[in-house]
């Protein structure tokens, strides 16, 4: 039965979750890189136990749709304007390197002029969920790196929806401008629907009811799903929506409440992302894929974090602070994923291409993730003195 299937993944994600995570702990590793270590094993490549990573990824991309309110709760809406406007130039010419770099390297070893565009596309994001899941929010200091870190990503979600816009138009061979025109117009309506019906509906309602807490999280998770659905439906990503739900109720007093009380919900969907993640990447191509994979993703490791430092110092930011934002975003993203399936789907890339975008990615997030936990400060760090929530 379909029930006993879904019952028996759970089980065995989070019951192998936590003896993985047991297991790293005491062997002073990264738990973030257990869950992808016990995907690969249970998964259709490793032993079979799991069949379906599929279905366990779209239901652990919710994980990302709540770090996403989470973040916005704690972000008031000037302050993101502000770092928005100083962080356009950095995300762009930082694209635009990692896009070249990308592109130069897989021409190297002999892919197609398409694929080495793909290729170079894929390249220029950060990791939302490795830049934000192990940044701290309760010093000052990491405050301010989280504004930097968000709004680089915002704007390189903006990037990354085009460039599906794009892939979309070339599976139907045809350019769709409206559709890209009707992007442009999505996030402000959007943010002006958002805002205003917070203001003047949810904030009421909550105030009317806010004794039962019960009450609370359900509109919470509501208002969170609900306009991620509909920011899905305007062309945009569910991610952005839920931000920006989560900006329009951050001047709301209850934000910090609503904030800590879904911490736990995030975390259960995180968990089957990373876990759907390695389950998804078949192993047995790894090796014809190996050489440029490992090449991408050490270029990509080195060049990322000095290109940002070095971008942010122009942009006037202090040198440590522009390193340790480097770092933190010195992995290639998830959309990097949806962008390698997307276009070998519709015939755009050939499959050795679109595992190659695969492998860099995997391994630029297992790097990464020991990179920032063993230099700085995050809230699953093994070292108590780099423990940070």
């Amino acid at each position: 039965m379909q029930s006993d299937i879904i019952v028996f993944s759970i089980f065995l994600i989070f019951t192998g979750a936590a003896v993985f995570a047991s297991a790293a702990l005491y062997l002073r590793q990264s738990m973030l890189v257990a869950y992808i270590a016990l995907g690969c094993l249970a998964g259709p490549w490793g032993l079979g136990l799991v069949t379906d990573a599929t279905t366990i990824q779209g239901i652990g991309h919710v994980g990302i749709i709540f770090l996403l309110y989470l973040l916005g709760l704690n972000l008031h809406p000037q302050k993101l304007l502000q770092m928005l406007r100083e962080a356009t130039r950095v995300t762009l010419l930082s694209s635009l390197a990692f896009a070249l770099v990308g592109y130069l390297i897989a021409l190297a070893f002999g892919y197609s002029t398409v694929e080495c565009f793909l290729i170079g596309a894929a390249m220029m994001f950060s990791s939302t969920i490795i830049g934000l899941k192990l940044l701290p929010t309760t010093a000052l200091h990491h405050r301010h790196v989280g504004e930097i870190i968000i709004s680089v990503l915002l704007l390189q979600d903006i990037i990354a929806i085009l460039i599906l816009l794009l892939l979309e138009g070339l599976r139907r061979d045809v350019l769709d401008l409206t559709d890209t025109l009707l992007l442009i117009v999505s996030l402000p309506a959007l943010a002006g629907f958002a805002f205003l019906f917070e203001r003047y509906v949810l904030v009421r309602v909550i105030q009317r009811f806010d004794t039962i807490q019960e009450y609370v999280f359900l509109v919470a998770v509501g208002w969170c799903l609900g306009v991620a659905q509909l920011g899905h439906t305007m062309g945009l990503s569910y991610e952005m929506g839920a931000f920006i739900a989560g900006v329009a109720l951050a001047t709301s007093p209850i934000a910090t409440f609503i904030a800590e009380s879904l911490k736990p919900l995030r975390d259960f969907f995180l968990i089957m992302f990373f876990f759907a993640l390695g389950a998804g990447f078949d192993l047995s191509v790894l090796a014809t894929v190996a050489v440029p994979a490992i090449a991408l993703a050490l270029v990509m490791l080195t060049l990322k974090p000095l290109v940002f430092k070095a971008l942010l110092e122009w942009e006037g930011e202090q040198p440590r602070l522009g390193r340790e934002i480097g770092v933190r975003l010195g992995q290639v993203s998830e959309f990097s994923l949806l962008i390698a399936l997307l276009a070998v789907s519709g015939g755009v890339i050939g499959a050795q291409a679109s595992f190659l975008i695969q492998a860099t990615t995997l391994l630029t997030f297992i790097c990464s993730s020991y990179l920032i936990m063993f230099r700085y400060p995050t809230p699953i760090a093994v070292s108590e003195s780099l423990r940070r929530d």
